[in-house]
C-alpha cells in the first residue's frame, strides 16, 4: 500500500470532511489562497477540479464553475504552475479530479510525474473504465505514488464494488445517487439503504461520500456508516456569494 498523505489522514480517528472547488474560480488567481484557508479551517482533504469543457457527471453549479474557469483562462499548465510551491504552506492530502481528456491530451506519463513533483496524492477521474486503469495507466500511477479513487453509485453491483475494492489503495467515493452533483436538504431511505449495503460488504477500503451533500445534517448522515463525506457544489455557491471570503464560517457550518 502507498504511504501517502491520504492513507495517514484515513487513519486518523475521525470523520474526514473533504472539500471540492473548481480550480481557477471564481478568479483565476484565487486556487492557492482557497486551498490554504480551507486547510487553516481545519478542512481533512481537498479536491482540485481541473475544468473541462463537457463536464458529464456534474451539476449546473460546477458546470457553470468550470466554464467561467475556462473562461477566466484555467487550463493544466496554468494549474500545475500555480501549485508548485503548495507544499510549503499544506501539508493535508490534495487530490485533483477532473475527466480523463485533458489528461490524455497532457500525457498520463506527463500528469502524473507533475502530481508527484508538486505533491499532489490522489487522482479522479470518473470516466477512465476500471479494465482500462488496470490494462493501460496502473503502474504509471503507482510509479509515481498517486493514489486512483475509483466512483461506486447505488447501481453498482456487489462484485463489481468487490473488484474496485480489490484495485483501490486508498479510499471509495461512493457517489450517493445516480443523478449529477448538487446539494440536496437530506437523504431518503433509498440512499440510507444503500450506504448501510455498503457498509455491510465490509471493504478493505473506506468509503467517503460524494453527491448531495450541502451542510452539518447532511454530512452527519452521509458519514454515518461511512468514514467522510465530500462538499462540492454548496461551497461553489459559497465562493459564488462571498468569493473567498467566509471560508471560515462555510467549515464551520458543516462541523
Amino acid at each position: 500500500m502507498i504511504k501517502n498523505r491520504i492513507n495517514q489522514k484515513l487513519k486518523e480517528d475521525k470523520k474526514l470532511l473533504s472539500i471540492y472547488f473548481t480550480a481557477g474560480y471564481p478568479k483565476l488567481t484565487d486556487t492557492v489562497k482557497i486551498i490554504e484557508d480551507l486547510e487553516k479551517n481545519g478542512v481533512d482533504m481537498i479536491e482540485i477540479g481541473l475544468p473541462f469543457s463537457d463536464p458529464l457527471a456534474d451539476g449546473p453549479t460546477i458546470q457553470d464553475s468550470s466554464t467561467h474557469a475556462l473562461n477566466n483562462g484555467m487550463n493544466t499548465d496554468l494549474l500545475f504552475e500555480q501549485l508548485q510551491n503548495i507544499r510549503e504552506t499544506v501539508s493535508i492530502p490534495l487530490v485533483m479530479m477532473g475527466y480523463f481528456n485533458p489528461v490524455f491530451q497532457y500525457g498520463v506519463e506527463a500528469f502524473c510525474k507533475k502530481c508527484q513533483e508538486i505533491g499532489i496524492d490522489g487522482i479522479i477521474l470518473p470516466d477512465l473504465p476500471l479494465d482500462v486503469y488496470q490494462d493501460e495507466y496502473e503502474q504509471t500511477f503507482k510509479k509515481y505514488g498517486l493514489i486512483n479513487v475509483f466512483l461506486i453509485t447505488p447501481q453498482t453491483s456487489d462484485e463489481r464494488i468487490r473488484m474496485i475494492d480489490k484495485v483501490s489503495e486508498g479510499f471509495i467515493y461512493m457517489v450517493s445517487s445516480a443523478s449529477t452533483t448538487g446539494a440536496k436538504t437530506g437523504f431518503g431511505n433509498e440512499q440510507q439503504t444503500y450506504f448501510e449495503r455498503i457498509a455491510e460488504l465490509d471493504l478493505k477500503n473506506p468509503q467517503i461520500v460524494g453527491f448531495g451533500i450541502s451542510n452539518k445534517a447532511t454530512f452527519d448522515q452521509a458519514t454515518k456508516n461511512a468514514k467522510g463525506a465530500i462538499i462540492g457544489s454548496a461551497f461553489i455557491k459559497h465562493l459564488t456569494q462571498h468569493g473567498t471570503e467566509k471560508i471560515d464560517g462555510f467549515v464551520r457550518g458543516i462541523r
